[in-house]
């Protein structure tokens, strides 16, 4: 199913989404691709980071353990509610993460080290960059559990994809027929595009196929 999930695009899947009733599961153009690789599909590890008020006493040790313990396939979905006092996110992770096979980030928080990032085939989706550290501005105090993120709800095993357009979350347990109805749906619009651009008319191809 991530090979198919790969192959969309997340448009195709917003609107299979809100035909399945599921109408809020799009982040906000707030969110957006830091890096040159922008492509990002894969399964939700999810994270959940928050201000901290001095350095703990181990720091890093949640975001250690996401890494360590996040199989191939997997996108880290860490919800640090918008912060934009540090980069949580950074090249040494990222590298680490390439080499398990865990196929990028999306996060709210802001990354660090893009000289190096933007070097990697890596996406990471955040709000921004900042070059201080987050040791003792903001810590992972939770991992595996269900986050908001963004206003997205997204749990462990979710589906996730991120393009140039946004980041669309794919509750799991309706995973299956929303990909298979995107691989639909984008059939449909190869036949829509090749009318349109034949000189057909808009308004007959949409009353022919319903797509536009």
């Amino acid at each position: 199913m991530l090979d198919d999930l790969a192959s969309l695009y997340s448009a195709v899947l917003a609107d299979v989404l809100d035909a399945h009733g599921y109408p809020n599961q799009c982040l906000t153009p707030a969110v957006r691709a830091l890096t040159p690789a922008q492509r990002i599909a894969g399964r939700v590890f999810t994270m959940k980071a928050e201000i901290v008020d001095g350095v703990p006493e181990q720091p890093y040790v949640l975001e250690m353990e996401a890494v360590d313990t996040a199989e191939p396939g997997d996108v880290l979905v860490i919800d640090a509610g918008h912060d934009r006092s540090c980069g949580f996110w950074g090249e040494l992770l990222s590298t680490a993460c390439l080499a398990k096979g865990v196929r990028g980030v999306v996060m709210t928080a802001c990354t660090r080290d893009l000289w190096a990032l933007n070097q990697l085939d890596f996406p990471v989706f955040g709000i921004g960059a900042s070059p201080a550290d987050s040791k003792g501005r903001v810590d992972a105090s939770a991992i595996r559990e269900p986050i908001v993120i963004d206003g997205v709800a997204a749990k462990q095993g979710d589906y996730i994809l991120g393009d140039c357009d946004g980041v669309v979350i794919i509750p799991q347990e309706i995973a299956a027929s929303v990909i298979a109805a995107a691989k639909e749906k984008v059939a449909g619009e190869n036949t829509v595009r090749e009318e349109l651009a034949a000189g057909v008319p808009v308004g007959e191809v949409f009353r022919k196929h319903g797509i536009l």
